[in-house]
């Protein structure tokens, strides 16, 4: 349609600027309950609004993208190097606030990325727990670093103690986190699903429902590309250049990551693919990540089809 409407909007901690084409409007409205009220009535008046885009920064766009789903907007939320990256294409270098707006409307417009579904509240939840655990496993290494340089012992007690605070905090974080998941049937059902493959523990499965909720969902190509494990081409005429992984869930690919590890020692399956591909001279991160990415595609079509975990039968003689 030519007359489309799609909308960029640059998220900071305090004020959201909105570009709107193909008007060339440009505003700015309080990243607040009552900024994110008037941005909803501004774009519920728009009858051909086909998307609405935000980068992920870090969670201050969240309470903004809630409120346009709660008014049934089309919402889309973008990784900041997508929109990187297509400002280059472009060729635009200068930065503001409101050239960044723009240029997210304008990519909403040219890529039409896919609309993404609201979270719900037991998303919501899930998220905001797992999220803390990692704040918490965070301080904790900073404190450890920094326990590491401490020169007098009044620091160092200090700082141990910190860190036995902080641990305590962690375990009850991860009880709740627990807690949460055992109460919530579907939740309770998935980690079940989950945890039933080798090598994939309750971090695991628990960072994986929190990053990737869509798993299950997808086809294996969409689950691949959705964490960044799809290999990328880099061909240009006669030259073949290596595949590489890109972009994706970052979070979600580490915690496929550490699962990857683990079971590529105890789980018979991904062992032996493991083995066959260091046999046949892959380097070590590449076997992983192939790894990675077949325990992906097992624990999506896991969960698509409802069951759990079968060992592979040993051949009969």
């Amino acid at each position: 349609m030519s007359d489309a409407v799609n909308v960029g909007i640059d998220v900071s901690k305090d004020r959201l600027d909105v570009a709107i084409l193909p008007h060339g409007e440009v505003l700015d409205v309080p990243n607040n309950e009552t900024g994110h009220a008037r941005l909803v009535a501004r774009l519920a008046s728009e009858p051909t609004l086909v998307r609405v885009v935000l980068e992920a920064t870090g969670g201050y766009e969240r309470q903004a993208a809630q409120a346009l789903f709660r008014a049934g907007l089309p919402v889309v939320i973008v990784n900041p190097r997508q929109a990187r990256d297509y400002a280059r294409a472009i060729g635009r270098i200068a930065k503001t606030d409101r050239l960044d707006a723009l240029t997210l409307a304008e990519f909403a417009r040219a890529v039409k990325p896919a609309l993404r579904q609201p979270d719900t509240p037991a998303q919501r939840l899930l998220a905001s727990l797992v999220g803390r655990r990692r704040q918490i496993i965070s301080m904790i290494g900073g404190e450890r670093q920094r326990l590491s340089g401490a020169t007098t012992d009044f620091v160092r007690q200090d700082l141990m103690a910190s860190i036995t605070s902080l641990k305590a905090r962690l375990a009850n974080v991860e009880a709740e986190i627990l807690v949460t998941i055992e109460l919530d049937p579907t939740w309770k059902a998935r980690m079940s699903i989950l945890t039933s493959v080798p090598g994939v523990g309750k971090i695991t499965a628990v960072a994986l429902l929190a990053e990737l909720p869509e798993l299950g969902t997808l086809t294996g190509k969409e689950a691949a590309a959705l964490t960044g494990l799809a290999p990328m081409n880099r061909d240009s005429g006669r030259m073949r250049g290596k595949r590489r992984i890109h972009g994706g869930r970052a979070r979600a690919r580490k915690a496929l990551y550490m699962a990857a590890l683990t079971a590529s020692r105890y789980n018979p399956t991904l062992r032996d693919f493991y083995q066959r591909l260091i046999s046949a001279g892959k380097p070590v991160k590449v076997a992983l990540t192939a790894c990675m990415r077949k325990l992906l595609l097992i624990l999506n079509a896991l969960l698509k089809h409802h069951s759990t975990w079968q060992a592979p039968q040993p051949d009969s003689a």
